[in-house]
């Protein structure tokens, strides 16, 4: 009998969890909240969780195939916590969706040029949060706990 704390079953929570996330930004760009650069960075980890939750459980891989789950999981917590410390100010993000200081060396038809080649959505604005939570703070805590639940799961087979 499987229990709700088997391998199986926290495989499948993890990966379970991890395709929640996925749909919710999916849910949330079709509301009209257009991801970053760095959004989307997010995303492919938890892709990547999903589908080796649905192998794992499909094929009967061995325990230790959690350990991938899990590195998926903490990547995507790693882009959300550095995502999280762009949107505060906190680290410097990625010129291709941050705003940077104006360089006055430059002409006006180059400055032009960057304006209009500057992307629609920047990754250190903050579009969206609730009660000083923003969308990135929640994938980087959320993952790190889907990145645990990976973690129980390997230990639990070591156990069986």
């Amino acid at each position: 009998m499987q229990t709700l704390t088997s391998f199986r079953s926290l495989v499948g929570f993890a990966a379970a969890g991890s395709a929640f996330v996925l749909a919710g930004a999916f849910v949330f760009q079709a509301f009209g909240y257009a991801p970053c650069h760095l959004c989307l960075l997010q995303r492919w980890p938890h892709l990547a969780a999903a589908i080796i939750g649905i192998v794992i459980l499909t094929f009967r891989l061995p325990g230790w195939t959690a350990l991938l789950g899990m590195l998926a999981a903490l990547t995507t917590s790693v882009i959300g916590f550095y995502h999280s410390g762009v949107e505060r100010k906190i680290f410097e993000g990625p010129t291709d969706c941050t705003s940077s200081a104006v360089d006055t060396t430059v002409s006006a038809a180059d400055l032009l040029k960057q304006i209009n080649d500057a992307p629609l959505v920047r990754c250190d604005e903050i579009p969206w949060d609730i009660f000083g939570i923003t969308m990135a703070n929640l994938n980087a805590v959320g993952s790190l706990v889907l990145a645990g639940i990976w973690l129980w799961a390997f230990l639990k087979s070591r156990r069986a």
